[in-house]
């Protein structure tokens, strides 16, 4: 059975009859970090502030996402979104005209401190915090930044301020930061976090993605489970990245210490049950985030376009949402991927 054309629905369905409900904005290109896995050391060149959707402009796309469309979630992304100093703004301009819509932020963390109150305050309700090690100097070596303090600073002012849960993204790489896992994890269950450990991507400015850096999440699971017993949960996954699995001690007192989840996006991927529509922060919808294609909302509303003719653009874009980033389940293996132009920063995770 095929889907129906995306003009005779209210949904942003694709032609695999999946339906996007998770919206991602990235709310700016910048960041003060140089992940290696992301970011060239001298960074990239930036998009102009005039080229930047406005706070005004932001709100109007996802409450047309949210009204009109189906959205359901929505993540603020970057760049770092704190780079953004209205962003406080952008935020209170979604809950006024989405009082029901979660909004949560993909965020390093650095100057979170500062912010995290105002940030809860103008309607925040989750954050993500990337954070691949907790040793200095490995962080140092993965972000180029001697930020660490400041990241640590920025999650405790997430918990007073009321953040709950907070999770935690990390991601692993060969040689790097893998022997790390099983201390990372440690300290997010005894600190109340849900860890995400995610696949290094090729996404990376440097284009020196390599397939022997990635640490899977199958290895992952068995170096895990000489320090605990993992199960998956029970409940079903739907469209979320992430495989949730709950995490006992070793001994196995069947006492749960907490969870944690592996997003497999290289050697298991998921896109069979993708609901995600990302928008860059120039305004563009890209259907997946290897997608070779966008599509340019902002244009569209900078020259007066009404909501219903801004919806039908983004309807049209996610129809032409690809199959998979790869031919099939083997994904980045596959000699017919080709990395985008743009890196995770340009684009928004």
């Amino acid at each position: 059975m095929t889907s129906p054309h995306p003009q005779r629905t209210v949904s942003l369905i694709d032609r695999f009859q999946r339906v996007a409900t998770d919206l991602r904005v990235s709310v700016i290109d910048k960041c003060n970090l140089r992940c290696t896995y992301c970011m060239p050391a001298d960074g990239l060149p930036w998009l102009p502030k005039a080229m930047l959707m406005t706070a005004d402009e932001i709100a109007r796309l996802v409450r047309i996402g949210h009204h009109q469309l189906g959205v359901k979630e929505l993540r603020l992304t970057g760049g770092e979104p704190l780079v953004r100093r209205d962003l406080e703004e952008i935020v209170a301009q979604v809950r006024a005209d989405c009082p029901t819509l979660p909004i949560s932020m993909t965020t390093n963390a650095v100057g979170l401190d500062r912010r995290a109150r105002s940030l809860l305050e103008a309607g925040m309700t989750r954050l993500n915090v990337s954070l691949d090690s907790l040793n200095p100097h490995t962080f140092q070596e993965l972000t180029r930044r001697p930020f660490l303090d400041q990241v640590l600073a920025g999650l405790r002012a997430a918990d007073a301020a009321g953040f709950a849960p907070v999770k935690i993204n990390a991601v692993l790489l060969h040689g790097v930061n893998d022997h790390e896992a099983p201390q990372l994890l440690e300290w997010a269950l005894e600190s109340g976090y849900e860890l995400r450990f995610i696949e290094h991507m090729p996404l990376d400015g440097d284009r020196a993605w390599r397939q022997d850096r990635v640490v899977g999440s199958a290895d992952l699971r068995e170096s895990l489970s000489r320090f605990y017993t993992l199960h998956p949960v029970s409940e079903s996954r739907g469209g979320a990245p992430a495989e949730l699995f709950d995490v006992f001690d070793r001994p196995g007192t069947g006492r749960s210490l907490g969870r944690v989840g592996l997003i497999s996006s290289v050697t298991e991927p998921f896109c069979a049950a993708c609901t995600r529509t990302r928008v860059t922060a120039e305004g563009r919808v890209r259907s997946c985030l290897f997608s070779h294609e966008e599509t340019d909302l902002l244009s569209l509303i900078r020259d007066g376009a009404t909501d219903s003719e801004v919806s039908h653009a983004w309807r049209d874009a996610m129809w032409r949402k690809p199959r998979a980033h790869g031919t099939d389940r083997a994904g980045f293996t596959r000699e017919s991927f080709v990395q985008p132009q743009r890196t995770m920063s340009a684009i928004g995770g």
